[in-house]
């Protein structure tokens, strides 16, 4: 079972207590920063009142970023593998090649 320990972190001011495995700590720590920047840009704009509403937009912001990145994720995996085929195949076909002219 993994070590877990309590991480303070600081969001809009106002620290809060988290638990989290020992080993992650530092991926903790980037998400709270990444959370704060977010929720003071939104803040900032003045368009969203209420840390309940600035909460959920920042949520919401880091979600489609989340998802868009997925969807590269994906589509780049899906280039590899095209790539890879057509090595196997270039590959079988220089096997079939050799093994004729041999």
């Amino acid at each position: 079972m993994k070590k877990t320990e309590t991480v303070t972190v600081m969001i809009l001011g106002k620290e809060y207590q988290v638990s989290c495995p020992a080993d992650e700590q530092g991926e903790l720590l980037q998400a709270a920063r990444q959370l704060d920047e977010r929720m003071r840009t939104i803040r900032q704009s003045g368009s969203v009142i209420g840390l309940e509403r600035i909460a959920v937009m920042a949520a919401l912001n880091l979600s489609h970023d989340l998802l868009l990145a997925k969807q590269a994720s994906a589509a780049n995996e899906r280039v590899v593998n095209r790539v890879a085929n057509k090595l196997d195949a270039t590959l079988a076909l220089s096997r079939k090649a050799n093994n004729s002219n041999g």
